[in-house]
């Protein structure tokens, strides 16, 4: 049962809440700034902003009008300078608590054009009836599974400006089915390129009636989980030099200025001190070659990703590069089998860039090693500090932290580490 409380926001929490502290501990509140007074609908430690009574000097009005509802963003409403100081500072606090000490240096900003690849969700009434009476696709509202409907989300790179139209006409073909489905879309050089998951098999009809879709909208290509429904032509991405065709579905940096950015600061990491002069690097979760294709030109890679679609982009991206040093690719799964120290000699360095639980088998794994340099690239610093405190108990020191704001008005943080043995 809800009651209206006042309470004055002390600061913005981990993950993007105002906090405030009453008599029986903190209360969490979307969308308030420090140093607001407040009026909420407090259920336990939740509370809805009702009012706010004393504003803050750093509020500024959210360009969005789904702000609020939608889960997508939680802090537009803050000014750019102390938000820039807090999202720092979940890096910083993060390390401290666990005790490690290294130089946490400004946050770059990443955010450039605007998101490059987003998920839809879709969700129907199930009646039937393929209309937006019915039909919802949007994003997650706040700590909700529920539907957020969208038609337009201004935080998307232009080149996205048709994928919620695309998307919502895709729904409607499948709402009769009334399943839950998810719609990733991602801006590649070709256009726009869609896949569709959760609708299940389906009859030849409505595959018609999807492609039809799909080149009405203009769809560079249109795939179900991963099969192809139509294209009208291969996706591909420039990564450095190479240009590199998109598996289905697959897994990018959420913006180009951010794959840019963490790429430089990997390679320089890498070459600190005018270390130029390595024999092989190993790029460990290497996607489709976001480092590993740009570490080629001055230096032989050997890369290892859990998909075997990844790797096959990646080689053939590799191959067909004029100028690059050899690439040698594998299909690992790393949680499972990590390089061990034996293999691990071979390498001058090794870069990892894991998905959010971190890569905690293959840390232990490094700890045991003798590689001289480790960069540690990571979307998450809470395990991104249990990997690197396993790294220093190994005898590794952590020499700087960069922390790269992609997911800007939201808690999501990068972070590139670079560990000397």
């Amino acid at each position: 049962m809800s009651e209206r409380a006042v309470l004055t926001i002390d600061h913005v929490g981990q993950r993007g809440d105002g906090v405030a502290f009453a008599d029986d501990g903190p209360v969490y509140v979307p969308l308030a700034l420090p140093g607001e007074r407040i009026a909420i609908e407090r259920d336990g430690d939740r509370g809805r902003l009702v009012e706010i009574i004393d504003a803050s000097g750093d509020r500024r009005a959210p360009f969005c009008p789904h702000v609020g509802p939608c889960g997508g963003c939680s802090l537009q409403q803050w000014d750019p300078v102390p938000y820039a100081v807090w999202k720092r500072g979940l890096v910083a606090d993060v390390l401290a608590r666990a005790g490690i000490e290294a130089p946490v240096y400004p946050l770059r900003d990443a955010h450039g054009a605007g998101r490059r690849r987003a998920t839809f969700h879709a969700r129907s009434g199930g009646n039937g009836r393929a209309g937006r009476d019915t039909l919802a696709v949007g994003f997650a509202g706040r700590r909700s599974h529920a539907v957020v409907p969208i038609d337009a989300c201004p935080i998307l790179t232009p080149g996205l400006d048709g994928a919620l139209s695309a998307a919502w006409a895709v729904a409607e073909v499948l709402a009769p089915l009334a399943k839950p489905l998810d719609i990733q879309v991602t801006e590649t050089l070709a256009g726009i390129d869609m896949d569709v998951r959760g609708s299940g098999a389906l009859k030849p009809a409505v595959m018609a009636r999807l492609g039809e879709v799909a080149g009405r909208h203009g769809l560079a290509r249109l795939t179900r989980h991963g099969e192809l429904v139509i294209q009208r032509e291969p996706p591909t991405l420039a990564m450095g030099r190479a240009l590199v065709p998109l598996p289905p579905g697959s897994f990018l940096q959420a913006t180009a200025e951010g794959e840019r950015i963490l790429a430089e600061l990997v390679v320089a990491a890498l070459t600190e001190g005018g270390r130029r002069k390595f024999g092989r690097v190993a790029d460990l979760f290497c996607g489709v070659g976001t480092f590993a294709l740009r570490l080629a030109e001055i230096v032989r890679v050997s890369a290892v990703e859990g998909g075997a679609a990844a790797v096959e982009a990646l080689t053939r991206a590799a191959r067909s590069t004029h100028g690059l040093k050899p690439v040698v690719a594998e299909t690992r799964d790393l949680f499972r089998r990590p390089l061990v120290p034996f293999e691990l000699k071979a390498f001058d360095a090794v870069i990892f860039d894991p998905p959010r639980q971190g890569a905690e088998a293959q840390a232990r794994e490094l700890a045991r090693s003798a590689v001289p340099l480790v960069i540690a690239v990571s979307c998450d610093p809470v395990s991104f500090t249990r990997d690197a405190r396993l790294l220093i108990e190994g005898g590794y020191r952590l020499t700087g932290v960069a922390p790269v704001d992609q997911f800007r008005y939201s808690a999501h943080v990068e972070l590139v580490g670079r560990f000397e043995r």
